[in-house]
C-alpha cells in the first residue's frame, strides 16, 4: 500500500497500534488522481485485536470491513452484520457440524459488495479502483461441508516432507518464531487438511466466476485490469510445519499473481521474472496512468506483460521482523530475512546464529540446507555479502531528497 519495505517504512509488525502518516496509501494518490475507490474486506495495516480497524486516509469511498469471519467486533464488521441480518450466528456456525454455509459466508459477502459495487459503477463516469481481500484459503481449516465433501483426502497430493525435516526444525530452528508446533504429516493429519484447503479454493473459484460474470454482463469486462494475488500461503504440512512463522520456505512466500485485460495483455503468457509485491504497488499506479514517488521501491511489471523492455531483478527479499509479539502470540522476537536468486535461496535468522542455504535448481523444494556443507562456503559467502548490501541500500532511510551539491 506505500511500495515500500516495511523495514523502510518502520513499521514491520503484526497487530500495530497505528499506521504511519506518511508516505500517502496509492489508494489515496489513486482517488486524488479521480478514481472512485473501494475496499471490501480485510485491510490489517494496523491492528484489529479488540477493535475494529480505525480508518486511515485511504482513499476508499466505498468501504465495508471484514478483518476475521468472526463476531468479535462490536460495530463496524459489517460482514457480521450481514449475518446477522440474515438470522445467522458465526460463531455458532463456526462450530456446527455443516460449518458456515456458502449463503452466510464471508467469501460469499465479499463478492456480493463486489458485485453491488461494480453494478453501480458501470452507470458513474468516473474510472474506479476496487480491492477484494476475502479471508480465505487462511486458517481456521473450516470451508462449507457442501465444499469439503467435494476433496477426498487420499487423493491429496501430500506435504513435501522427509523424515530428515523433523530434526531439522527441531535441533536447528527450535528457536525461531511459528505459529504451530514441529509434526509429522500423520500427527498434522495434513492431506485432510489439504482437503480442506483446496475446497476454500473451490469456493472461491466459484463466487470469483460471479464477479467475471457482473464485469462481461454490466459491459466493463474489455477495460478492467483483474489481479489475483495473495499475501502469503500456508504449510500445510511442509517440512513438519502447519501454518506460518518466521520460515521462508517456496510454499509460504511463492504466491500467484495473475493479471489479465483483455486486447492489452498476451493470453496465456508465463513470465518466470523474479517480482515482489513492491512491483504490485508501481504497476497499479502506472496503470492509473500516475508517476512513482522516488521513495517507491518497486517497478512496474506493465511493460514486461506488453513485451516492452523491463528492468528485472537479480534477486527478491523477505522480512520477518518481530512480527509475533511474545504478549499476544507467543513470540520470542524473531528477526529473519531471505535472499532469493533464481538459482539459490538464503536464509538468515539474525541473533539466532542460524541460516540456510539451498540449491533450487536440484532441490526445489528444500530439503538438502548447504549451510554447513564444504564446497558450498564460497556462494555461501558471496550470497551473504550480496544480502546485506541489499539490506543496506533498499531499507535504510537516507531523510529528505539531495536538492544540492552541499
Amino acid at each position: 500500500m506505500t511500495g515500500m519495505y516495511p523495514s523502510r517504512l518502520h513499521n514491520t509488525r503484526n497487530g500495530n497500534e497505528s499506521f504511519p502518516g506518511y508516505p500517502p496509501l496509492i489508494t489515496r494518490l489513486i482517488a486524488n488522481a479521480g478514481y472512485h475507490c473501494g475496499l471490501i474486506g480485510k485491510f490489517h495495516l494496523q491492528s484489529a485485536g479488540h477493535r475494529t480497524e480505525p480508518r486511515l486516509d485511504d482513499g476508499f469511498d466505498y468501504w465495508k470491513f471484514s478483518h476475521a469471519p468472526r463476531d468479535d467486533w462490536q460495530s463496524g464488521h459489517h460482514y457480521a452484520e450481514w449475518v446477522r441480518d440474515r438470522g445467522g450466528d458465526l460463531d455458532e456456525l463456526r462450530e456446527s457440524e455443516d460449518r458456515v454455509p456458502p449463503d452466510l459466508h464471508q467469501t460469499t459477502w465479499a463478492s456480493d459488495c463486489a458485485i453491488d459495487f461494480m453494478t453501480a459503477a458501470a452507470s458513474r463516469q468516473q474510472p474506479w479502483l476496487l480491492n477484494v481481500n476475502i479471508y480465505d484459503p487462511h486458517p481456521p481449516f473450516i470451508p462449507p461441508k457442501v465444499y469439503a465433501d467435494r476433496f477426498d483426502p487420499k487423493q491429496m497430493p501430500g506435504p513435501h516432507f522427509r523424515p530428515s525435516d523433523l530434526e531439522q526444525q527441531k535441533n536447528k530452528l527450535k528457536s525461531l518464531d511459528f505459529q504451530d508446533e514441529i509434526r509429522t504429516p500423520q500427527e498434522h493429519d495434513a492431506f485432510r487438511v489439504q482437503a480442506l484447503y483446496y475446497a476454500m479454493i473451490a469456493q472461491i473459484d466459484d463466487q470469483f466466476a460471479r464477479i467475471l460474470s457482473t464485469l462481461e454482463e454490466t459491459g466493463q469486462r474489455d477495460h478492467t485490469v483483474i489481479i489475483f494475488t495473495s499475501d502469503h500461503g500456508e504449510s500445510l504440512g511442509d517440512h513438519g510445519l502447519m501454518f506460518k512463522g518466521c520460515r521462508f520456505y517456496e510454499g509460504l512466500v511463492r504466491v500467484p499473481l495473475i493479471f489479465s485485460w483483455p486486447g492489452h495483455l498476451e493470453s496465456g503468457l508465463v513470465n518466470d521474472d523474479l517480482v515482489e509485491l513492491l512491483d504490485l504497488t508501481s504497476t497499479l499506479m502506472q496503470l492509473a496512468g500516475l508517476e512513482c514517488p522516488a521513495y517507491m521501491q518497486g517497478n512496474s511489471l506493465l511493460p514486461a506483460m506488453q513485451g516492452q523492455p523491463h528492468p528485472t531483478r537479480d534477486f527478491v527479499r523477505c522480512e520477518y521482523f518481530d512480527a509475533l509479539d511474545p504478549h499476544f502470540t507467543g513470540g520470542s522476537g524473531t528477526f529473519g530475512t531471505m535472499y532469493r536468486t533464481k538459482s539459490h535461496k538464503l536464509c538468515l535468522y539474525h541473533d539466532k546464529q542460524i541460516g540456510e542455504l539451498y540449491d533450487l535448481r536440484s532441490d526445489p523444494w528444500e530439503f538438502e540446507d548447504l549451510w554447513e556443507v564444504e564446497s558450498c562456503q564460497s556462494i555461501k559467502h558471496q550470497l551473504i555479502r550480496e544480502a546485506f548490501d541489499a539490506h543496506v541500500v533498499l531499507t535504510t532511510d537516507m531523510g529528505s531528497r539531495r536538492i544540492a551539491p552541499m
